[in-house]
């Protein structure tokens, strides 16, 4: 029962993410060139279809609302729905469903959706592509899964703290 639950909060997790990424490109890709690699931003800063002031208020709400939220979303999954208490229920869920997250981040964000479909697409970068290079994908592979174990582990940590 618990792993559905993990499973179905996990996938909950990911549709967040879509439709974070959807909002974010909802006028043109440009729009999260943020996340895109640093020689993207500047031709689309040279191109005159951003400023690097835009790159760097766009990247900030970014972080400023979907870090939080997706805490929120953890906190409230594992401890209030789940009732996780101690380190390890809460770390193993958490660390759960933000794989299920990265899982989607990385198949149906970035293999699918920017590497196969023209949505992402910056119009006078695509000889920049593919935006997401093959070395790219090995960082966020590596980064990803042991960020999100980072993530879990301090979550888990400081909720055991609080709910002695």
């Amino acid at each position: 029962m618990l792993a559905l639950k993990l499973i179905a909060e996990g996938l909950g997790m990911g549709l967040l993410l879509c439709l974070v990424c959807a909002a974010g490109i909802r006028n043109g890709a440009v729009g999260m060139v943020f996340l895109y690699d640093r020689k993207v931003q500047e031709r689309a800063v040279d191109l005159g279809i951003t400023t690097e002031e835009e790159i760097r208020k766009r990247s900030a709400l970014f972080k400023s609302l979907c870090i939080p939220g997706y805490l929120v979303y953890i906190l409230v999954c594992v401890y209030l729905i789940n009732g996780a208490r101690g380190f390890l229920a809460g770390f193993l869920q958490s660390f759960a469903i933000l794989s299920i997250m990265n899982l989607i981040d990385r198949f149906l964000v970035d293999d699918y959706w920017v590497g196969r479909t023209d949505a992402w697409v910056i119009p006078g970068t695509e000889d920049l592509r593919p935006y997401i290079t093959a070395e790219d994908k090995k960082k966020k592979w590596i980064m990803g899964t042991l960020g999100m174990a980072l993530i879990a582990a301090v979550i888990a940590g400081v909720m055991a703290l609080i709910l002695k």
